[in-house]
């Protein structure tokens, strides 16, 4: 585990790498020196709390969010090992990947149509991003229709009723991700 100083340079280092930012522009932005930002990303120099709040306030970040060891995480799902959603007739299956986490603020799935079959789903809340695995596919917004093949890709905003179409002869894997903004 690293120290205080270390993590909090890290993370430092990490966000304004991360929003374009020279240290001249992150020094501009929060009131602290160059310098002195340059020992705090190196782990040199312990901020003060002062320092580190006006850190936090110029680059509109949380106090907390430089005390946070941001360890590298990685999630492997095996698709076999997921228990499907299924609904009535069974020709609808969703495999939930990566459920929906508030920090994250998004849930991503597998679906499964089965050949000449549809599904209905209600309004409900975020922007669905589909990408087409396999097979062919007709999306129903409201009034609209929207046909996709195998790599095509659609989003839209989920307030208002949808369906799901497979149009072809065969399985229809998409895969969804569903955002919620604020």
């Amino acid at each position: 585990m690293d120290s205080i100083s270390n993590v909090i340079g890290k993370n430092l280092e990490s966000l304004r790498k991360s929003r374009g930012y020279s240290l001249d522009k992150a020094a501009e932005l929060t009131g602290v020196s160059k310098a002195m930002l340059a020992q705090i990303e190196k782990g040199k120099s312990n901020p003060t709390v002062s320092t580190l709040w006006k850190i936090a306030m110029g680059l509109q970040v949380s106090f907390s969010y430089f005390m946070t060891e941001n360890a590298t995480t990685v999630k492997k799902v095996r698709f076999k090992d997921i228990e499907p959603f299924k609904d009535d007739s069974n020709h609808y299956r969703l495999f939930s990947l990566f459920p929906y986490h508030p920090e994250k603020k998004f849930e991503v799935y597998t679906v499964e149509l089965d050949a000449k079959t549809e599904h209905f789903s209600e309004k409900h809340a975020g922007e669905e991003y589909v990408f087409v695995g396999e097979g062919n596919v007709a999306i129903v917004i409201g009034e609209d229709k929207y046909h996709l093949e195998k790599g095509d890709a659609l989003s839209f905003t989920s307030n208002r009723d949808h369906m799901y179409i497979n149009t072809g002869d065969e399985l229809a894997t998409i895969f969804v991700l569903i955002y919620y903004p604020e």
